[in-house]
């Protein structure tokens, strides 16, 4: 709605540009404007209008050279110094299009540093055929076989790579307001790593864009808003690392084959859960996945380091599955609620679904 709203504003502030054309050639009654305008000034207010109608329309079509509005603005706000009298109050219009240029550039920025690790991020994927075979997965507890056979990975490719898109909510704290955001995530799987993309709506007007990440053993997260002033950056700790494999573990759940991959080491608990512990670049962390009678995957749980109150702590941490969908015939969990168990309660602090998700295409959305 914003977005069409700036456009509209481009576009009505473009078409009164055109104004001081029409009074410099004369063209119908302009008694609004009571100060005379040379020809050579009235082509640039013509000028000026089009680069605003140009704008908009490229503003709409999410291409970067709407830019040429901060070109607009330039001429307009000259044009109208020297009309003051008349069209001062098409400063503040150009104000707000300045405002938002310097938002949209800073977005253009965020999402060209995220282009480039997400490249690094795929440079190492080799993404040799291969097939799941049945017998891959003898050495797996039997609850995690069931699993993997549900997901109906046996028979198919096995999964280099993988990227997704999501929506949920989420909130900093127990009966917060809730940030509503979308998402993009990338996965590889050989070498274990992530890149996650996001933009929460905080305020009408106001949000965040994030970006959370695990690239060789090494997590990192950045926060920004309007991706201006950063909020959070965090990366390259003990306890990030170690937070940064258990998201990476518990969304396992996503690409079965991970099962299977060297770095997981799996251990039975009873015929409806198991262990399963990851050692990569350094750093080690174990959680235990519940299953039903199905063999879908319920819940994933481990201890995990969060900050309560300006302090880290350790916590459990508790992924619940919600609904199951099939993409690219794979059963895997679509919807998700993430909770702290804290001795005060329960925290439910992310809901999330997925909208989309595919394998083995090593490049951005």
């Amino acid at each position: 709605m914003l977005r069409f709203l700036f456009a509209l504003l481009q576009l009505v502030h473009g078409l009164f540009h055109f104004l001081g054309l029409a009074k410099a050639f004369g063209y119908g009654q302009l008694p609004q404007l009571n100060l005379s305008i040379s020809k050579p000034l009235g082509l640039l207010w013509g000028l000026t209008a089009l680069l605003f109608l140009v704008s908009a329309v490229l503003y709409l079509l999410k291409r970067e050279w709407w830019y040429v509005g901060l070109v607009a603005v330039l001429l307009s706000q000259a044009l109208i110094l020297l009309v003051w009298q008349n069209a001062r109050y098409g400063t503040l219009a150009n104000c707000i299009i300045i405002l938002v240029g310097i938002v949209s550039y800073a977005d253009s920025r965020f999402d060209r540093k995220v282009e480039k690790e997400v490249a690094s991020l795929f440079t190492e994927t080799v993404g040799n055929p291969l097939i799941v075979k049945p017998e891959m997965i003898m050495a797996l507890p039997p609850v995690v076989q069931k699993w993997v056979l549900r997901s109906g990975v046996v028979g198919k490719e096995w999964m280099h790579t993988g990227r997704l898109k999501q929506k949920g909510a989420m909130q900093t704290k127990p009966d917060s307001r809730w940030m509503t955001f979308e998402a993009v995530q990338y996965f590889t799987l050989d070498e274990p790593g992530f890149n996650w993309q996001t933009k929460m709506q905080v305020a009408p007007g106001f949000y965040l864009t994030g970006r959370d990440k695990y690239e060789n053993g090494q997590g990192e997260m950045l926060i920004k808003l309007l991706s201006l002033k950063e909020v959070v950056h965090d990366g390259g700790t003990e306890k990030m690392n170690q937070g940064t494999l258990l998201r990476y573990l518990g969304e396992m759940c996503w690409f079965p084959t991970a099962a299977l991959q060297p770095y997981i080491e799996w251990e039975s608990i009873d015929s409806f859960s198991a262990r399963a512990t990851m050692t990569y670049g350094g750093s080690k962390a174990a959680g235990v996945f519940f299953f039903n009678e199905a063999g879908d995957v319920t819940a994933f749980e481990a201890m995990r380091y969060g900050d309560f109150s300006g302090k880290m702590s350790l916590e459990k941490w508790r992924i619940e599955t919600r609904a199951y969908r099939v993409f690219r015939s794979i059963r895997v969990p679509s919807k998700l609620e993430v909770k702290w168990k804290l001795k005060t309660g329960d925290f439910t602090w992310l809901k999330l679904e997925l909208t989309d998700l595919q394998y083995n295409i090593a490049e951005r959305y």
